[in-house]
């Protein structure tokens, strides 16, 4: 793969964006719906993809590129807070068109991201840059190095604990100041130390941030001399690969679930020519020609797949996977990660997390043809995923079952940023099977008694089964609606739809959802599954009563017979209560 020549390729397509006047990119405007406060905007000038652009002009060490590489350096530097009076010092705004006070709230973020790029121009091509620019990069390098280590985030944070100890480390090594590379060093240790106690990265398998894990081992791997964290690099790179070996599902070439922070259901063009260019192109074949995706970022860069791992691109071995990612205080698993893989489907959940729109809590793959057909469960708020209903579930290969709870104090659209006061205004509440990918003889169809629901996948070998065990929302008749809109199929289990009304889950007696679901051939039986509803009052025997012990608090306790015999429990709680007792 000629590296250089793709640089140059790429470097044309950044040119026609750049504004010669603001020596800045210009961009589409895009956000992920938080941080920005930005609307009704066309186009807007990042300030990270101006730092990227101008590190990919000299990378290309192209004389006649130097200069405006070093006007837009001078105007990134220019947008950073330097004042160490201010809580936003050390970082930059998103864009040119949105200063640090505007944002709500600014991504602190960005003293690692811009920071990364400014360090390696330093590094590379310092000796290329006039000396009032040079003393430019210094400090702001030393601005977001002193932001990093006072925000100082744990090793749970897997991207920002990465790039945050390769600015510092770096910073260090190119400076010779001790304390960046001291904290540098340190931050990378208690990063694997966390990492290894674990057996994965918190942020677990997420086809956004593992390739941006990758990426940033990889920068301290071939950027530090120190033998130290050259060791810890490569033994967190084994971790991450390792992560995408297991992931990977050739009969769909998709990255199975389930995903912990994701942007896209399908695999990018982008992740997979990552994935391509990792794993060299004289083997096998992961990302056409065109249209393959370089980025800027790999130049310079050695990213390698271990070879140990690249099997994994082609055989077609099923398996199921399972991996804690996050345990309480006393060491007791809380979430766990499952994975199953066969010649035909793959299938992901987590025992417990919320329903954030970058989770992917239950996410399949199903070939489907030459393609594939993907199925992704949702929580929609007026028609955006809500951060608040809570998953619970047990899977056993094809076979799940799962409840949707709802806590009083978390987020809406975010995990974080708009929290609810313990009640919610909605027009529209509704549990959703997105269906997309390949929508060649998919169909949906309703059970008899509209209870259940059955999906076609691939129009003959695989579908989806859905069955309601237990359904009870504040008084409210949920009911199933099934419709083809454009390039996707909704299976909809609707909870509220109507005028805009108040729910107060603080007083809410009763708020939860419990499902089974299979992903089988068309003929299988119907599901064996049924729950029931536990209290003191209610005089419940055998098994059911033992599960209950005696707790003064209403539970549903559900149970569900999979495909090869075994049985699945879970026992949930029918009140909403706070996020941190939702998630135990």
């Amino acid at each position: 793969m000629d590296h250089r020549q793709l640089l140059m390729n790429e470097l044309k397509k950044w040119h026609k964006d750049y504004n010669p006047e603001l020596h800045m990119v210009r961009r589409p405007f895009s956000t992920p719906g938080y941080h920005t406060t930005l609307k009704e905007v066309t186009f807007t000038h990042p300030t990270l993809a101006a730092f990227i652009y101008a590190l990919g002009l000299l990378d290309s060490e192209e004389g006649a590129y130097k200069e405006r590489a070093s006007d837009i350096l001078r105007k990134g530097i220019s947008l950073q807070d330097q004042n160490r009076e201010n809580s936003t010092f050390g970082i930059w705004s998103w864009f040119l068109e949105e200063p640090l006070t505007m944002m709500a709230p600014p991504d602190w973020n960005w003293a690692d991201f811009c920071g990364k790029r400014l360090v390696l121009a330093e590094q590379r091509h310092g000796n290329r840059l006039s000396e009032d620019l040079r003393e430019q990069i210094r400090l702001a390098v030393f601005c977001a190095c002193d932001a990093i280590m006072k925000r100082n985030v744990g090793p749970s944070y897997t991207n920002i604990a990465i790039m945050g100890a390769f600015v510092t480390l770096i910073a260090g090594e190119v400076y010779g100041v001790d304390r960046y590379v001291d904290y540098g060093l340190e931050r990378l240790r208690k990063f694997s130390e966390y990492t290894h106690e674990l057996g994965t990265f918190q942020e677990f398998n997420s086809p956004t941030y593992t390739v941006v894990a990758i990426q940033e081992l990889s920068s301290i791997h071939t950027s530090t001399k120190l033998p130290e964290a050259k060791r810890l690099s490569a033994d967190m790179l084994d971790v991450a690969w390792r992560m995408i070996a297991e992931h990977y599902h050739v009969p769909t070439a998709q990255w199975s679930g389930p995903h912990s922070r994701s942007y896209s259901t399908v695999m990018t063009d982008s992740v997979r020519s990552f994935l391509q260019m990792a794993c060299g192109d004289d083997t096998f074949s992961l990302q056409a020609e065109d249209p393959f995706v370089y980025s800027l970022d790999w130049y310079g860069n050695h990213i390698e797949c271990p070879p140990a791992y690249r099997s994994a691109f082609v055989d077609t071995n099923g398996g199921e996977y399972s991996q804690v990612i996050h345990k309480d205080p006393q060491g007791k698993a809380i979430n766990i990660a499952t994975t199953y893989k066969d010649e035909r489907i793959s299938l992901g959940t987590f025992s417990k997390d919320v329903m954030w729109n970058q989770r992917r809590n239950l996410l399949a793959y199903a070939q489907n043809g030459d393609s594939f057909t993907y199925v992704h469960l949702r929580f929609l708020h007026d028609g955006y995923d809500y951060s608040s209903a809570v998953f619970t579930s047990r899977q056993d290969g094809a076979d799940i079952l799962f409840g949707i709870g709802f806590c009083t104090n978390g987020g809406d659209t975010h995990i974080g940023l708009d929290l609810i006061d313990g009640t919610l205004e909605a027009a529209d509440l509704r549990l959703r099977f997105e269906i997309g990918g390949s929508l060649d003889g998919v169909e949906a169809r309703l059970t008899e008694d509209k209870e259940a629901v059955n999906v076609k996948l691939d129009g003959a070998a695989q579908a989806m089964h859905a069955a309601v065990l237990f359904a009870s929302f504040d008084g409210e008749k949920p009911h199933w609606e099934t419709v083809r809109d454009g390039e996707k199929w909704y299976v909809d289990y609707i909870v509220y739809a109507g005028k805009k009304k108040r729910f107060d889950f603080r007083s809410m007696q009763e708020a939860l959802l419990v499902l089974a679901f299979r992903l089988s051939s068309e003929e299988t039986a119907p599901l064996k599954a049924s729950a029931v509803r536990l209290g003191p009052e209610m005089g419940v025997e055998g098994e059911a009563r033992d599960v209950f012990a005696g707790s003064g608090d209403p539970q549903v306790y559900a149970t569900y017979e999979t495909i090869g015999g075994s049985l699945l429990h879970l026992t949930l709680p029918l009140k909403p209560a706070e996020k941190q007792q939702m998630l135990q």
